[in-house]
């Protein structure tokens, strides 16, 4: 689906689903509830594989004013190397992280995720970037709008092992790591050689759109 689209779908979701939540007028309410319904119409013939089932996960999922969801990704380095994760799910790779959770920082996500995917806790040095998904053409599996935040991060230990999620944990250089079948949904090779130049850099100025 063309980028600008799915950003209307975006919009018009979230027109629809604040209003419902702040709404008073019956009748105002009728009409944001009309809104969804086309958003969802739309969104089904315009998306291959949504299904009822999956628009109602997308559309109900939040209540109140609609945010962005975070996505936060953590950069470990030693001896000049990245550490990376391989996904079970489709043998991948990438840059351990996960979604933000509730009662926890940005930065305490970045060493929970680390942990539970490659099995070593680090120590978050700074924040490399934060990076709107949809305006760097990441692609998606889902029509949330997603901020990324990459932290770099130093090993406080060394026995890396793969965690519940991840079948394989290495370390690579930038070279061997862009030749590596990427999950480009979680990191582009852009994202490495930022990271890189981050790590490289005494005096990093945190990216942002």
């Amino acid at each position: 689906m063309n980028d600008d689209i799915e950003l209307l779908l975006e919009k018009l979701q979230a027109i629809a689903q604040s209003g419902k939540h702040y709404g008073k007028d019956v009748f105002d309410l009728e009409r944001y509830q009309q809104l969804e319904d086309v958003a969802k119409k739309l969104t089904a013939q315009l998306t291959n594989n949504a299904t009822p089932e999956n628009l109602n996960i997308f559309f109900d999922a939040d209540t109140g004013y609609v945010t962005p969801k975070v996505d936060v990704r953590a950069t470990t380095f030693k001896d000049d190397k990245i550490l990376l994760v391989q996904e079970k799910s489709n043998g991948k790779w990438s840059i351990p992280g996960g979604w933000a959770d509730i009662g926890y920082s940005a930065s305490e996500i970045a060493t929970k995720e680390t942990f539970e995917e490659a099995g070593i806790h680090t120590k978050p040095l700074r924040l490399i970037a934060i990076k709107d998904m949809q305006k760097n053409h990441y692609p998606k599996k889902n029509l949330s709008y997603i901020y990324k935040l990459f932290f770099e991060c130093t090993p406080t230990e060394d026995d890396i092992h793969s965690g519940v999620e991840a079948s394989n944990v290495k370390y690579f250089t930038l070279d061997e790591a862009l030749n590596l079948n990427l999950s480009l949904e979680r990191n582009l090779p852009e994202d490495f050689k930022m990271a890189f130049k981050c790590h490289n850099s005494k005096d990093w100025q945190t990216y942002f759109d």
